[in-house]
């Protein structure tokens, strides 16, 4: 049992990255994006000492292979030889990744975001401890809830798969909204509410579907449903001052954050009155490193605290926080990985997820399962 280290321990010796991919069963569209597959990349970062990260973050298909590239091309030689035990200066080894103007600087985040995620990991593992209570937890387990509501299904399905949810212990869903006309969309929440019940938490998620009037126009319509949040209710064209604008004419709690990669990003949307949840997500925004500042930022505003997706990962983040919201995932047939790929589903229990006691993020990969869905061989940076 490891109980401390000095700045020389925990070298940083190579990174082995596994990329993995699994077909869905089908088609889940939202308002402005489909897909059919899960992907995700393993990072295995080895200390002198003999740790070993056993993380997995991000959902890029068509960008993988770049993210891999910047992983072993840019991080790993800024990195290897640099102590774990300092989180924050590894990340600021990698930062100059970002500002390569030729590329979005989203897949540097991106890549930067799963070695962060690594180092945090093997750092927890070297004290014995999970990564909530290396953060300072606030509590052991958090209220879960389920993304669901695809368009695919009617409102029969749409009943029957609500009732499912509560069935299988989940605190809320977030449900898909903004594909459809206002009163479509409306009915559809109204027939998730009525086969929920009153308990369970329904959020609304428009994945920037609307424009301001439809979107104010669907608030109004379901503003006796207790909707929990209306999130990214208005498309990237304006969304700004129209997010702010569905807060003050509709009364429901705006969430947003996932589409802004950086912390001035998140800062505006703040300052400027247009959100009241943020879902700032540490895979696609440079990592745990970076979330824990934007927790921060949202502490200083008043401002409640989710994470897009990555449960594996966000639970121990909103665990060391005060208010925080829910931890989010999907079901089985939309995110294998969740269910799968370790353990974690099977913390879900009487509307809250528990977190892991192992050390890190605690996860504990399903090597027959990682195998079958390999896409790339192992690449390792030395």
């Amino acid at each position: 049992m490891r109980h401390g280290f000095d700045r020389g321990s925990l070298r940083i010796e190579r990174i082995e990255t596994i990329a993995l991919r699994a077909p869905l069963p089908r088609r889940f569209s939202g308002s402005a994006y489909s897909m059919d597959k899960r992907c995700t990349i393993i990072v295995r970062l080895h200390t002198a000492d003999g740790l070993i990260s056993e993380t997995y973050s991000g959902d890029t298909d068509a960008e993988q292979g770049v993210i891999l590239d910047i992983i072993h091309r840019e991080l790993a030689p800024v990195i290897i030889g640099r102590s774990a035990t300092d989180p924050e200066g590894a990340w600021a080894a990698m930062e100059p990744a970002t500002h390569n103007i030729l590329r979005d600087r989203g897949l540097a985040l991106q890549a930067i975001a799963a070695v962060d995620t690594a180092i945090w990991d093997v750092f927890a593992k070297a004290l014995d401890q999970p990564l909530h209570r290396v953060w300072g937890a606030v509590t052991d387990d958090l209220p879960i809830s389920v993304i669901g509501g695809y368009y695919h299904l009617d409102l029969d399905e749409t009943a029957e798969l609500m009732r499912r949810y509560v069935e299988m212990g989940f605190a809320g869903c977030k449900f898909k909204v903004g594909g459809k006309s206002p009163a479509e969309d409306a009915v559809r929440v109204r027939v998730a509410r009525e086969a929920a019940g009153p308990v369970f938490a329904l959020m609304v998620d428009a994945n920037q579907g609307y424009d301001r009037a439809h979107a104010v126009e669907f608030g109004r319509l379901v503003g006796d449903q207790d909707i929990r949040w209306f999130e990214e209710p208005c498309r990237w064209t304006n969304d700004r001052l129209w997010m702010r604008d569905v807060r003050y004419q509709t009364g429901i709690p705006v969430c947003a954050g996932q589409s802004e990669m950086t912390l001035p990003g998140l800062r505006d949307l703040i300052v400027d009155g247009e959100l009241d949840v943020s879902n700032f997500d540490a895979s696609w925004a440079g990592g745990p490193t970076i979330w824990r500042k934007a927790a921060g930022l949202c502490a200083a505003f008043g401002v409640e605290l989710g994470h897009h997706e990555e449960p594996q990962v966000a639970a121990h983040l909103l665990a060391s926080v005060v208010g925080h919201t829910f931890v989010e995932c999907f079901d089985e047939e939309r995110d294998p990985f969740f269910w799968r790929l370790s353990d974690m589903s099977s913390r879900i229990a009487n509307r809250r997820y528990t977190l892991p006691d192992r050390p890190g993020f605690g996860i504990e990969l399903d090597w027959d399962y990682v195998r079958a869905h390999t896409t790339d061989a192992r690449v390792t940076a030395r």
